[in-house]
């Protein structure tokens, strides 16, 4: 696990963005395909704005990219509040990418649970799944909610103790919709967790994540990929409360 400090939310998103280009070229090199989980939030915005943007996105073969959703709102894809929108307003709209390749969670079903059902199979049909195995994505970019929430994993909920299954849903609070989410055993399956954090209102939740006596109180926490890279992008602000030692301050060379 590392950490990465940047002055503002457009140096740490051109970093992610970077990354991002760098590992597919890679892993389309090696495997011919490249496979992603990405999230909603607004700290992921800026970085799906770039990918989507001249020149970086003639800089990734799109054919070869597949794009999974680590959780969703159970409300239509137009909706204001969709993940799925949000990446289709600001990177999907913006390339050539090939329909088949674009898995979001199906929200015209007829209930979360059903979402979350059809989500299992579609999952387990794509990486060709026996009974007990789990995906294997080449990335996850994940967020931090001010509650040290991530997908629509949140402290405290039943979902954090599922063992078995690729997804479920998660019924909130009215007014806030239900959703659909990427169990632990599946994140902490990826090759390589990227973490974008930004703000000064994620910095005591940061700090308390980044406390051996308290980070498993907390789903950011929980994420801790067995095989795999977990790496954290954070701007200054939301570094705020960390302690100095356990950060690296981005440079251009970086």
């Amino acid at each position: 696990m590392n950490m990465l400090a940047f002055s503002d939310i457009e140096s740490l998103s051109a970093k992610a963005a970077e990354l991002f280009l760098d590992l597919s070229e890679k892993t389309i090199f090696k495997k011919k395909i490249f496979i992603a989980g990405v999230s909603g939030g607004s700290t992921p915005e800026r970085l799906y704005t770039l990918l989507g943007s001249t020149p970086l996105r003639d800089n990734v073969d799109w054919n070869h990219v597949h794009f999974f959703w680590t959780d969703e709102r159970f409300v239509p894809h137009d909706h204001e509040e969709s993940n799925y929108r949000l990446l289709y307003d600001h990177l999907l709209s913006r390339i050539s990418i090939p329909p088949e390749n674009i898995h979001p969670v199906r929200t015209d079903s007829a209930s979360p649970a059903h979402a979350a059902e059809y989500y299992e199979e579609e999952i387990s049909k794509f990486f060709n799944l026996s009974a007990g195995e789990f995906p294997a994505f080449d990335l996850i970019m994940l967020g931090m909610g001010e509650d040290g929430h991530t997908a629509s994993l949140f402290p405290s909920s039943k979902s954090l103790e599922e063992k078995t299954r690729l997804a479920c849903p998660v019924y909130m609070k009215k007014p806030n919709p239900d959703r659909v989410t990427l169990t632990l055993p599946v994140l902490n399956n990826s090759g390589q967790i990227l973490f974008l954090v930004a703000g000064r209102s994620k910095s005591k939740i940061l700090k308390a994540v980044f406390n051996p006596e308290q980070r498993h109180k907390y789903p950011a926490g929980m994420i801790e990929p067995a095989g795999g890279i977990l790496k954290w992008l954070i701007d200054k602000e939301a570094a705020e409360e960390l302690n100095p030692e356990i950060i690296r301050i981005s440079s251009d060379s970086d």
